[in-house]
């Protein structure tokens, strides 16, 4: 697609891949909105950026249900989704707390599904449409300590396909991105300071300009899923 024709949501975008997601994308052309739970930091990226602030938490239905009314009422040409938002929380198998687990599974599986079902409803009214998962690595390979997390992200691998063989025939793109370690802020506190910098391994504008490329590719073909790994990190 041509990004200037893009009216793009990103969940999660008031820092980390979000933030830098709706920067490369508004660098393009496209207009963007976008959501986070902590009104001042997302305001304050969103001016960043030049972007509409959404105040929502997309593990709360009725929030995103506002939320996307919103989106639309802003652009009626909404048509692109960056599911985004997300978190982790470790801890070993018998350490880990069922109300921790739907923690994570509220906001990663839950979330991305109720942003995904609401904004589909007005892509395939329109007969057109793009929705980019972020998933992970974790969903590819599990390891210590990530049974919620990465239970969280093969979710999200099965959530894509599914859509994906839905709404194909609507003329929308299901497509996902899996990062591996990237350094910026990733926990329940979206205020958290980002990891100390390290010029050997991924940084958020990296897949930023992923998720971009992914969505420049001609409507008539799309990428499935991406990963991205650092080639030599330290």
């Amino acid at each position: 697609m041509d990004l200037k024709n893009a009216a793009v949501l990103v969940t999660g975008g008031s820092c980390g891949i979000g933030l830098e997601t709706a920067r490369i994308l508004r660098q393009r052309g496209a207009r963007v909105a976008m959501c986070a739970r902590h009104k001042e930091m997302l305001e304050a990226a969103a001016k960043e950026v030049d972007a509409l602030p959404l105040v929502a938490d997309v593990s709360k239905e009725d929030d995103v249900q506002r939320m996307i009314g919103e989106v639309v009422k802003e652009f009626s040409d909404y048509n692109v989704l960056i599911n985004n938002a997300g978190f982790g929380a470790f801890a070993p198998l018998v350490e880990l707390t069922s109300d921790e687990f739907f923690r994570v599974w509220q906001t990663n599986v839950l979330g991305a599904m109720v942003v995904a079902r609401e904004s589909a409803k007005h892509f395939i009214g329109r007969s057109y449409g793009n929705i980019v998962n972020l998933s992970s690595t974790a969903g590819q390979r599990g390891f210590a300590n990530g049974t919620a997390y990465c239970a969280s992200k093969f979710a999200v691998q099965a959530l894509t396909e599914c859509w994906r063989a839905e709404l194909r025939q609507h003329n929308i793109r299901v497509m996902q991105v899996n990062p591996s370690e990237v350094l910026t802020s990733f926990g329940d506190d979206e205020a958290s300071q980002g990891k100390a910098d390290n010029p050997s391994k991924l940084h958020a504008q990296d897949i930023a300009q992923l998720i971009a490329s992914m969505l420049e590719i001609d409507d008539r073909g799309f990428v499935t899923d991406s990963t991205i790994w650092a080639t030599n990190p330290k």
